[in-house]
């Protein structure tokens, strides 16, 4: 390094020395820029630390005037510092004045001073501050010289992510580090929590930045690399998938980077410059997120997952640490923030000190939201780069009703909050009131309120919410949440345990509903270009007869002694319902056979989600015990807007005069045929919906389980012949510019219902 007084391992060695010295925050800013100053040679050093409120503010300086020390404050598109902060780059100039963005400020006395080379102080990608060093004369800075202002900045953020420079900033403008942060996404499960951050895959400490012998370095960094590839070949050649529901092609991505001599070439460069092998590999991935995040490309930011996952693996490696923290030591009110995550791994987590989801992937339809809402926590989706944003122990707030996170809230948010748990817990208190009232409308109408459940956790639900039973039971969360595919005997024991802990009361058991969204990780996934009108549900039980039919066998022996219900998914033609009834009616025949003992009672449904039984109805209806209706998927198919695209999901209202004529056709046919009907869609669980479905004709609805004291309150209040006067004629003959949805609300207000 030209210029240079022994390089930048001697700088990185000296500055260890000084980070252990037992000296304030402000003395060891001082002696580190005294240091970087002399070994590069230059007249003047600074640090600029990024504030809360989005400034950057001069922490410390040599060269320039003392007196300017937290008193020059510029903004993010203020001069080449501001330039440097908000791209993320470094800036070399010879003449820093002939460049636009050059910004003179008269108390700092940087006029003399034409070379000037900044650095931006990165962690996680994300811009803590600013390292600048000047000369007089004009000079270019060498690559080298870059390079090692570069580590160490890395060192400097260290420091300010300690929280060490809270100790002399000024209140209301502390390091970026602590500011407070809001942000919306995609609401997965209602609820409010109020915890401290738990990152899902914790970020690798690296308490060992400089290195001692940069020989061994370059040795722990190629045995980490060869057996992160060895392991991803063994992954590929087994068949395995890692945790968090990695498919194939994830994994070739994987070993793709992990094979890219670019990648290496840049970890053995950064350990050159004096640092250990983890901290080479956090310096990289650090510079890379940063620019990624700044990417317009969606490609190259997808990608940033990748190489974000792959360089995690390699500093786990490296330090020896577990994918994951060790379950035992989660925290109270813990609030768990990932980047995206299976059903298996969530439910890995104590119940009783999780409050909270937070992802970066991840919608409202996904199978961890289902969990999350079964396992009655706060959930939200969508919050671009949480993982890189948030820290361990953070104080948070997650609003899954809304869709809102606030992260370090201010103390007024925070109370606000507290005051609407409160609220929430009061309400709790009055729902949990009226679990043995029997759930009959004002005006005398029974109604059915059933729970949707597919987990060993949802079965308590039934008594706590004085549920009629289980209106759908998704076979399939069992095995999205295994590791291979259950046997017969495991499916047995499940289904035998959600009828025993109904006791009695009825349970509706959908039949595997796999395939488009819900791929299997076991399971070889065939690429499809609309996967939600694919090979999928009925379609693959159908195509793959012995897994059906372990399943209905399975159903059938748990069974023994009492009723069962069976619905089949996503029938599109009666044909494929009397095919699926002739599987059932031949493992029957083949347990009496063998002589085991059969159910009293069997009933066989279809579950109405696809269009075009709309226009089959009669036929469907004679041949059927009963009828459910999928209403997340019907409404989805009728107005060709995929639920799972944030795009178009909202651009339809189920409450519209096209869907809710769909359903009245469903359950006057329905009723016609003298065959009962259940809608166990996501619509019913909004007390709105419920009030529409029951005005309709709607008798039984199946809800999630946190919705089921909510929609039984208003129902008790409904008066369901004034709420059907008002609705169909707004179905019959609607009028332009009225909405239902609108009309409805109204309608509650007026009647004093709890919407």
């Amino acid at each position: 390094m030209r210029g240079a007084l022994g390089g930048p391992r001697v700088l990185l060695r000296r500055l260890r020395e000084v980070m252990a010295e037992p000296v304030s925050a402000q003395d060891r800013l001082d002696k580190v820029v005294v240091l970087i100053a002399a070994n590069m040679v230059a007249e003047v050093c600074s640090v600029y630390v990024l504030r809360v409120d989005g400034t950057l503010e001069l922490y410390a300086t040599e060269g320039l005037k003392r007196e300017a020390v937290h008193q020059t404050v510029m903004r993010q598109d203020e001069g080449l510092v501001g330039l440097v902060a908000s791209e993320a780059n470094p800036i070399n100039l010879s003449d820093a004045h002939s460049h636009p963005a050059f910004s003179y400020r008269p108390e700092t006395g940087e006029e003399i001073y034409q070379s000037f080379l900044g650095v931006p102080i990165l962690r996680t990608g994300n811009t803590r501050g600013v390292l600048v060093v000047q000369n007089r004369a004009r000079r270019t800075y060498s690559d080298e010289e870059e390079e090692a202002l570069q580590t160490t900045a890395m060192v400097l953020a260290e420091m300010v992510a300690s929280g060490e420079l809270l100790a002399i900033a000024k209140p209301g403008a502390e390091p970026a580090i602590r500011r407070q942060l809001h942000f919306t996404g995609s609401a997965l499960a209602d609820g409010i929590a109020l915890g401290h951050v738990v990152l899902h895959e914790p970020r690798v400490v690296v308490k060992n930045v400089i290195a001692d012998d940069i020989q061994k370095e370059f040795k722990r960094l190629d045995e980490a690399v060869a057996k992160l590839r060895a392991d991803l070949d063994v992954m590929l050649e087994r068949g395995e998938v890692a945790d968090g529901g990695e498919h194939r092609e994830v994994l070739e991505a994987y070993r793709m980077f992990a094979h890219d001599q670019g990648w290496l070439h840049r970890l053995r460069e950064a350990v050159m410059t004096g640092l250990t092998a983890e901290a080479g590999v956090e310096r990289v991935q650090s510079d890379t997120r940063a620019r990624m995040l700044r990417a317009t490309d969606p490609y190259l930011r997808e990608r940033l997952h990748d190489l974000d996952d792959l360089g995690n693996r390699l500093m786990r490696q490296l330090v020896g640490q577990d994918h994951a923290p060790p379950r035992e030591q989660l925290p109270d009110n813990a609030i768990l923030v990932a980047r995206s995550m299976g059903p298996a791994a969530l439910l890995d987590y104590d119940r009783r000190k999780l409050r909270g989801l937070v992802l970066e992937e991840g919608g409202p339809t996904s199978h961890v939201a289902i969990v999350a809402r079964a396992l009655g926590i706060a959930a939200v989706g969508e919050i671009e780069n949480a993982t890189g944003l948030f820290e361990s122990g953070d104080a948070v707030i997650v609003d899954g009703g809304a869709g809102d996170v606030h992260v370090r809230p201010p103390p007024d948010i925070e109370s606000a909050y507290g005051e609407r748990v409160k609220l929430g817990a009061k309400r709790q208190a009055q729902y949990r009131a009226l679990r043995d009232k029997p759930c009959i409308t004002k005006d005398g109408v029974p109604v059915d309120l059933m729970i949707n459940a597919g987990l060993l956790v949802d079965l308590p639900h039934i008594a706590d919410t004085g549920a009629g039973g289980i209106g759908l039971f998704r076979t399939e969360l069992q095995f999205m949440i295994a590791t291979a595919m259950p046997r017969i005997s495991e499916q047995l024991s499940l289904y035998r345990a959600v009828l025993d802990a109904a006791d009695g009361k009825p349970v509706t058991f959908r039949t595997l509903d796999i395939g488009g969204d819900k791929v299997l990780p076991y399971m070889r996934e065939e690429p499809e270009e609309n996967p939600a009108l694919g090979w999928r549900a009925i379609r693959l039980g159908l195509d793959r007869p012995g897994l059906m039919r372990s399943q209905v066998r399975a159903l059938l022996q748990a069974a023994a002694g009492r009723e069962l219900k069976v619905m089949f998914p996503m029938i599109a033609a009666v044909s494929e319902f009397d095919e699926a009834k002739l599987l059932v009616e031949r493992e029957l025949t083949h347990l009496r056979r063998h002589r085991h003992k059969l159910p009293d009672r069997v009933e066989v449904g279809a579950m109405v989600e696809v269009p075009s039984l709309l226009f089959q109805l009669d036929e469907l209806v004679s041949h059927v015990d009963f009828l459910s209706v999928g209403s997340n998927d019907l409404v989805q198919f009728l107005y060709a807007a995929d639920r799972g695209n944030k795009r178009v999901a909202d651009r339809f209202d189920p409450l519209s005069a096209p869907v809710l004529r769909a359903f009245q056709n469903i359950i006057d046919k329905a009723q016609a045929g003298g065959k009962p009907v259940t809608l166990c869609g996501e619509l019913a669980s909004k007390p709105i919906g419920a009030l529409a479905l029951v005005a309709l004709g709607f008798r039984c609805l199946s809800l999630t389980p946190s919705a089921l004291g909510a929609v039984k309150a208003m129902l008790l209040d409904l008066d369901t012949q004034k709420a059907a006067a008002l609705l169909r004629p707004l179905i019959d003959h609607p009028k332009k510019g009225v909405a239902i949805r609108g009309e409805l609300e109204a309608f509650a207000a007026a009647e004093g219902l709890q919407l």
